[in-house]
């Protein structure tokens, strides 16, 4: 079987990482080998790609059933090697969820020329996308359409645009035909964009969803669709989503809210904001106001301001808010390599304890508001939890509906009743399994129960951490 090794990091990260995993109040809550062996199994597992491909239904404009039926069919014609047989798997606490196994890792074999990609095209490669051309670095000297090759990601950042012979650390993510010459990528007076190489034989099997029912599935993590839900948007509230780039979740309250009243989406890059709207129009959500603005600056002084006429807001403005902060994003999967210092990775925490004022500002009296993130460590979690009740007395810890994720790691001082209602989705089994141990891999058939399947798609997830708090 192939076996990705363990995610690069740097020597500082690495420590940092496993004092995380080391820390006395979760020491004494499983023991110094359990915690050991949780931390290895990180390692690897963030390597990795969940086990589940996600996809969110666009149940405000179809049944759930009618989008599973007519995304077995798109897959069924594509020009794909996924199987027409793989259940789609619709999940019990999640109503608006459809899950597609993903085949993997498969034994293919690296036979042919190769071409090196960047690291973030390499992980969307082991999620099920093709190779498209901006994310290639190195290609054979005399490459050209038509030819086979073996594709290779560059896990350390060193490869440089046009190289031709690149030695240095990298990782196969599997076979397929180039469908542009080296030319046409490197030698273009035009940004080149559209497939570079189509992936014939990948490690991890997923069906690409490039241009795949656009308005009635949108790919987003679990986790991710988990807190849309948390927040609760009601039909007629109106609703602030502070960091809101790429609109996964912007548009999701829109729906859980049937486009009945306001959505706020902030961002502070302009492109970005761009693709919230694009977002918000392929699933018809009129209901949706994206704007460009930094939510640190989001609540004005002048009380005369009404709110409808865009940022900053007056205070107490918003039913609820979410706060999907900025994070080191050490959650997310496959990342097969990390080369973010020490002094990057911790820096989050006070641009977060900058937005958490923001939200409780812009949050009416009786209101909702959640915080959300896509990395493990606790100071950007629980510790920001611990934080956040110190100094907004008038915030309390909620119940999260629903709760399929796991408690909050031991380690800021919280209660276990407060652990209890934070829910960390961690890609690490808790208990059992040899250290280290990838994922188990899945079979073409995709045998077994769909109890078992779910179990697995609940826990072999992105990296990530949801609160909910109450405004009294």
């Amino acid at each position: 079987m192939f076996v990705f090794p363990k995610i690069t990091l740097r020597p500082d990260v690495y420590q940092y990482l496993r004092n995380v995993f080391q820390n006395k109040e979760l020491v004494a809550a499983v023991g110094q080998v359990e915690a050991e062996r949780r931390f290895e199994e990180l390692l690897y597992r963030l390597s990795h790609p969940p086990s589940f491909t996600c996809v969110r239904a666009s149940t405000h404009l179809a049944p759930l059933n009618t989008i599973r039926e007519r995304l077995l069919e798109e897959l069924r014609e594509m020009s794909c090697h996924y199987p027409g047989d793989i259940p789609i798997l619709s999940h019990t606490h999640v109503p608006d969820v459809l899950l597609l196994p993903v085949i993997g890792p498969r034994p293919a074999l690296p036979q042919n020329p190769e071409v090196i990609v960047g690291a973030l095209c390499g992980n969307a490669v082991l999620r099920g996308a093709h190779v498209f051309a901006p994310g290639i670095l190195s290609t054979p000297k005399y490459m050209k359409a038509g030819d086979l090759v073996s594709v290779f990601s560059d896990i350390e950042g060193k490869c440089t645009r046009g190289s031709k012979d690149f030695q240095g650390k990298k990782v196969f993510l599997g076979n397929g035909i180039s469908e542009m010459g080296r030319s046409d990528i490197f030698c273009s007076d035009e940004p080149v964009k559209g497939v570079g190489v189509r992936m014939v034989e990948p490690v991890y099997l997923s069906p690409s969803f490039d241009n795949l029912l656009p308005s009635l599935v949108f790919l987003q993590n679990l986790p991710s669709v988990v807190v849309g839900h948390v927040l609760g948007p009601q039909p007629g509230e109106r609703v602030l989503d502070m960091c809101a780039a790429p609109g996964g979740k912007t548009s999701h309250i829109a729906a859980l809210m049937k486009g009945q009243g306001e959505v706020i989406a902030l961002d502070k890059i302009r492109n970005k904001v761009k693709r919230i709207r694009q977002n918000a129009q392929a699933l018809q959500l009129d209901c949706v106001k994206a704007y460009c603005f930094n939510s640190i600056q989001a609540v004005c002084s002048d009380h005369a301001q009404k709110p409808d006429e865009g940022p900053p807001f007056p205070a107490e403005s918003f039913d609820r808010v979410l706060l999907d902060a900025p994070c080191s994003g050490l959650g997310q999967r496959p990342n097969m390599g990390c080369s973010w210092s020490l002094r990057e990775i911790t820096s989050y925490q006070p641009l977060q304890r900058k937005l958490f004022h923001t939200a409780v500002q812009l949050l009416k009296k009786g209101g909702v508001l959640v915080y959300s993130t896509c990395t493990v460590t606790l100071a950007e979690n629980e510790e920001q939890v611990a934080w956040a009740l110190d100094t907004f007395p008038c915030l309390s810890l909620q119940p999260q509906e629903p709760h399929i994720g796991g408690e909050g790691m031991p380690g800021a001082g919280l209660s276990l009743e407060q652990l209890r209602l934070l829910q960390r989705f961690s890609p690490v089994q808790e208990h059992g399994g040899a250290t280290g141990a990838p994922a188990a891999p899945l079979t073409a058939a995709a045998e077994g129960d769909p109890a078992r399947l779910l179990r697995q798609a609940n826990t072999d997830t992105i990296g990530f951490f949801i609160a909910k708090f109450l405004k009294t």
